[in-house]
């Protein structure tokens, strides 16, 4: 795991991979609880036996949205960062949902730093991230991410 201490050595990084994170495994549990917390209840992702008969992927498959929300426990496992007061999720650009998670396929995190900005002392990033899925050629999403981190 990368640590980082403050903005001049996050900047460091611009251009480059800052790693990935371990795979996390999506449970059937996993997608009923998230439909139970967004009221999202479609068939596609929560009825296994209509999902075998006539979905397309013969399976359940993840929330869009659950994916995504799994971007701040992936991240955490790649980058620890010291020194700093806060963290915001502050935004999402070019968000490109890919390829549908089907239940119990595994996913990890791939993050690259694109750019960052210090904002009268605030460090703005934008980090290039992509959730892989294993097994496969393409991403569930890729999307440019953008955190602000309020160093001390």
């Amino acid at each position: 795991m990368l640590t980082i201490n403050s903005h001049d050595e996050f900047a460091t990084f611009i251009g480059k991979e800052i790693g990935v994170s371990d795979y996390l495994q999506i449970t059937q549990e996993q997608i009923n609880k998230f439909a139970d917390a967004t009221n999202d209840h479609q068939w596609i992702h929560t009825d296994v036996e209509r999902c075998k008969k006539e979905s397309i992927y013969k399976d359940t498959i993840a929330h869009g949205y659950l994916t995504l929300s799994l971007l701040p426990f992936l991240w955490e496992q790649i980058v620890e960062f010291k020194n700093i007061k806060m963290m915001v999720n502050y935004g999402i650009e070019d968000l490109k949902f890919q390829q549908p998670v089907l239940v119990n396929s595994r996913v990890r995190l791939r993050a690259k730093l694109k750019e960052i900005k210090n904002l009268r002392g605030i460090t703005k990033t934008f980090m290039e991230s992509v959730l892989e899925i294993e097994g496969s050629k393409k991403p569930a999403f890729t999307a440019t991410v953008v955190f602000l981190y309020h160093f001390v």
